[in-house]
């Protein structure tokens, strides 16, 4: 993931790019929260489907149902995986008390439930991106089950 903030601070304090994400998260999780929920492919291919994504549960059921034009540019699928990663865990965090965001070594961003348990948000966009399998929606049910009570928005 390029990230110019995180370069630019990573120069000056000597790190790598997973240093800089992973201690960004520390310092401004709501700034790195933001980034995250950009999600500008996914977006901009749901807006083309009349599809506008509001953060919510049930907007990752309405993701589901679009029709999958992503997969027939295998440069564009990992994108649209990548993005949908993101958007999932992005409605998780915001939806789900106690989720957060947390960067593993190596720089992957998952969401960390109050329990502990760390969600692989990524690995589940590229999957529903290839194949529609699991449906977002079906993660976040799973995940926000396996947590507390889901605040609503």
């Amino acid at each position: 993931m390029n990230i110019p903030f995180l370069d630019n601070w990573r120069k000056r304090q000597g790190g790598t790019r997973e240093v800089a994400l992973a201690a960004a998260v520390e310092t401004d999780p709501d700034g790195v929260a933001e980034l995250f929920a950009e999600c500008e492919l996914l977006r901009a291919r749901a807006g083309q489907c009349g599809l506008e994504l509001d953060d919510s549960p049930a907007s990752l059921s309405a993701l589901d149902q679009l029709p999958p034009i992503w997969r027939d540019d295998p440069e564009e699928l990992p994108w649209v995986g990548n993005d949908a990663g993101l958007y999932l865990g992005t409605v998780l965090v915001r939806t789900v008390p106690g989720a957060a965001w947390d960067i593993l070594a190596g720089g992957k961003p998952v969401v960390r439930l109050a329990s502990g348990r760390e969600i692989d948000v990524v690995a589940a966009g590229l999957d529903w991106a290839m194949s529609g399998s699991p449906e977002l929606s079906e993660m976040y049910a799973e995940t926000a089950e396996s947590g507390p009570e889901v605040k609503t928005r």
